[in-house]
């Protein structure tokens, strides 16, 4: 028996990172999946592991800021499997991977901002109306750097998107958890340590800059995303029937210093 037993879940940016180890998770524990990606050769990877188990998953190739490919998202699930009972947003870029090279600033800014805030709102708007007939769990994934700001050391800049986007996420994570509550929705979110995933490559795989960091985790490493797959799980799951509003982090000790 898994815990999330006939649970229909949409995951956004399940094509790699957290979203991937996710889905495979949710998968396991037996929930129905509308999995989503920008990237569909990665994607289609993702729904190979799921099908290795006998998982049940649909594939949409997406881009979470169109509002027309967000409606299709949800009306699938509406559609295949009678409704949606969890939503984990995971789909997210940073500064590093936003815009082609040389792309001006506000370009930049503008495609992070539009991804991890807008895109998280989207999903959010067109989901909710569906999710208020039976209740449910929406997840955002934020980020320890929408908590405090970049360590110095990584020269991200006084004015990189990321953690303002990441940060937009905590706000509208509590005030939908406050506005979603009578509805029996549980809204949370997650704010991941530095992970070894796609998204930051360009730290880990460079010496210095993996101690640097490594050094600043009071545990002395960095995380992997099944350790925050496994705090979606509970989330989603009704061990957590009473956690509403919170931005959890899942970081090593990091913010806790």
């Amino acid at each position: 028996m898994g815990r999330l037993n006939d649970k229909v879940a949409i995951i956004t940016g399940a094509g790699s990172g957290i979203g991937k180890e996710t889905a495979i998770l949710f998968a396991k524990n037996n929930a129905k999946l509308v999995v989503t990606d920008i990237n569909t050769d990665m994607l289609n990877e993702v729904v190979a592991s799921i099908e290795e188990f006998a998982g049940k998953s649909i594939s949409i190739k997406s881009d979470i800021t169109k509002e027309d490919d967000v409606q299709k998202i949800v009306d699938v699930a509406v559609k295949e499997y009678g409704g949606i009972d969890i939503l984990i947003n995971s789909a997210g870029v940073s500064a590093r991977n936003a815009a082609p090279e040389n792309a001006p600033e506000t370009d930049v800014w503008n495609n992070v901002l539009d991804v991890n805030l807008n895109g998280t709102y989207l999903m959010s708007r067109f989901a909710v109306p569906v999710m208020k007939q039976g209740g449910g769990s929406i997840i955002n994934l934020s980020s320890i750097i929408g908590l405090v700001g970049y360590p110095t050391g990584l020269n991200a800049g006084a004015f990189n998107p990321y953690p303002p986007s990441k940060g937009a996420v905590v706000q509208l994570t509590k005030n939908m958890a406050v506005e979603l509550a009578p509805y029996k929705i549980r809204v949370n979110c997650i704010c991941p340590g530095f992970l070894k995933t796609n998204l930051t490559k360009a730290y880990w795989t460079d010496k210095e800059k993996l101690k640097f960091l490594e050094d600043r985790h009071p545990m002395g490493r960095l995380g992997d995303p099944i350790e925050v797959a496994f705090t979606c799980l509970y989330l989603a799951s009704d061990e957590s029937s009473y956690v509403t509003g919170i931005a959890l982090p899942v970081d090593g000790g990091y913010t806790a210093q």
